[in-house]
């Protein structure tokens, strides 16, 4: 099962990793890219797991709504919305201004 589970992280990060500065996106667009019947869910445990991977922008990752859902996992309960806004994205009260023209689809940008 732990290797499954790394595996499934794994995916899961090289996800993330293609999200751009300025965009975000959900834990479910990410599980549907990557037809994971764990769902969204899954997405979360492994964004919870990614805050220690400086290479992984977890902090790009929020609900299907736009919220901040991850936040507490950071180092500060204001981590994510800093770095969120370091890269030109407007929070307020923990979501996403312009969610939508700000989300970034794994299925339509990584499948030309």
């Amino acid at each position: 099962m732990s290797s499954e589970k790394g595996n499934y992280f794994d995916w899961v990060y090289q996800v993330v990793r293609e999200i751009p500065a300025g965009r975000v996106t959900s834990y479910g667009a990410i599980a549907h890219y990557l037809g994971l019947k764990s769902g969204a869910r899954m997405v979360g445990y492994a964004m919870n797991a990614a805050h220690a991977l400086p290479d992984v922008p977890a902090h790009r990752v929020v609900n299907r709504q736009g919220i901040l859902t991850g936040k507490h996992h950071f180092s500060s309960p204001t981590a994510m919305q800093t770095l969120l806004e370091a890269e030109g994205v407007v929070v307020q009260n923990d979501q996403v201004v312009d969610f939508e023209s700000r989300f970034w689809s794994p299925e339509k940008e990584l499948n030309p």
